[in-house]
Parts: structure tokens; sequence; C-alpha cells
């Protein structure tokens, strides 16, 4: 995967430099999509100085914010800890390496109440070739191993090819279409050719299929020397085991995606 340049690196290490910034992160590590009002509560600091510790944070990447009606909530974002992984730590320590995993994975899986995931990552490419990336069955093909097929109209029916099971049912639609700009539809069903696929017993199967359709949102912003792409997985219920395992899967499918749009060939498989 393409890493961060030395100026956006330089961003995170200061970010991370400061302490006051810290104990903001290990706040939302312990209590992901907080607002404002939740984060300023928690610790002993004025809200002023919460909120400008939180633009450096957000700005540095380590944060992502998600408006959820008139409530801005904060997420952590693991996409800058697997640049620093990759780049300044593999090398040297690979314990580290390890720790650091474990501290990512802790990021991705952190429920609230109303558990989401929410990744953000910095590609270079353009908001036509990213849309291309995320509604091509061609493209998406290549680095997910899975097709929608779909006009990508709002309303829309879609049909998945999941690793080579289709999955077809009236629940599976477009929720929003606004080309370049934001892409949203529910998330597939469960059904038993899927089990049989991936090797889910019939008891972890049926846990997966009792839960509530879930919903997967792309936001796509232009930035300088490309786009800001922002993947918001929501809909689950408390305790739910689906959004543990997207929450999972999400960070390797769009490093793939990222490395395809940036490099011409995704990640290894």
């Amino acid at each position: 995967m393409a890493a961060f340049g030395d100026d956006e690196m330089d961003d995170v290490f200061k970010a991370l430099a400061d302490p006051s910034r810290r104990m903001l992160l290990d706040s939302l590590n312990a209590h992901n999509g907080q607002t404002l009002r939740q984060l300023c509560a928690g610790l002993d600091m004025a809200r002023q100085s919460v909120s400008k510790h939180l633009a450096v944070l957000e700005a540095a990447g380590l944060v992502t914010t998600v408006r959820r009606g008139r409530e801005k909530r904060h997420y952590l974002n693991a996409a800058p800890i697997s640049d620093i992984a990759e780049r300044w730590i593999s090398r040297y320590d690979q314990p580290r390496v390890e720790a650091l995993a474990d501290m990512k994975k802790a990021l991705e899986e952190t429920e609230v109440e109303a558990p989401s995931f929410v990744y953000t990552t910095y590609i270079r490419t353009t908001p036509e070739r990213l849309w291309q990336g995320l509604t091509d069955p061609a493209f998406t093909r290549r680095y997910w191993q899975t097709e929608l097929h779909t006009d990508w109209a709002k309303g829309s029916p879609v049909t998945w090819n999941n690793h080579g099971v289709l999955i077809s049912d009236p629940g599976s639609v477009v929720l929003e279409s606004d080309p370049y700009r934001r892409l949203s539809y529910t998330w597939h069903t469960m059904t038993p050719e899927l089990a049989e696929k991936f090797g889910w017993d019939q008891e972890f199967a049926a846990k997966l299929a009792g839960e509530p359709r879930s919903k997967v949102t792309f936001d796509i912003e232009p930035v300088t020397q490309g786009v800001k792409l922002t993947v918001i997985h929501d809909g689950f219920e408390p305790g739910s085991t689906i959004v543990q395992m997207v929450s999972g899967g999400w960070p390797d499918v769009i490093s793939s995606l990222k490395t395809l749009l940036e490099t011409g060939e995704p990640l290894p498989a």
C-alpha cells in the first residue's frame, strides 16, 4: 500500500506528541463515536481546548468525524497507524508491529451503543476514477473478489457476486448515489451458500443471518494531490458479530483498492 507522504507523516507524529491529544485518543479508544460534549465531560479540559486538539487530530487523519443529525461524532481512524507500522516499525521490530496490529484491531472494533465502523484514507487518484473503483464490477473483482451488479440509481436493486456466490434479495438496494461524491447501499444477506463458501458452521451462520441488515456509505472528497475516502458501515445492533467481521475486512479491501488505483495492481490476495 502506498503510504502517506513525509509531510502527512510529520503531522501524525506531531499530533501524537501532545499528551492532551493522546488523552483524547485514549478516550475515543475506550468509547468510540463520542460528541464534543461527551469528550469534554470525560476529560479535565475546556471545550475550546478540546476543539483545537480534535482539529489537529483530524488534520493528521487520526480522527474522523461523521454527522449524525445535529451531532458530530468523532471516531478513531486506523489508516495512519497502518502507515506508521509499514514505514517506520515493521522493518525494525516485529514484536512492536504485532502490538500495533492489536491496537489497530482494537480501534476498528471498539463498540458504542450503536456500533459503527468508520475508516478514512487518502488516495492519489481522481473522484471519477475512485467512483469507478467502487462501482465497476470488473474493477471491484480485482481487489475485492466481489461484483455488484446494478445501474446505481437510487432505489435500484443490487445483485452481489461475493467470491463466486450470487446473492439477490429485495432488501439489497442502492440508498444514495451522487456520482463522484457519495455512494450508499444496503449490505447483502448471509445466505446458506455463503456460509458453505466460507466454512461457517450452522450455529455461526444462523447468528449472522439473524442480525439486522446494515448499510455502507462511501464519502468522496477531493483534496490536494488526491481524494479523501471515508467508509462508514453502520446499522448494527449492540454486540453485533458482523460489525467485527467488516471491521477486520474493510481495511484490507480499501488498502487493496488504494494500491490498485495508485500502482495499477491490487495487493496480493
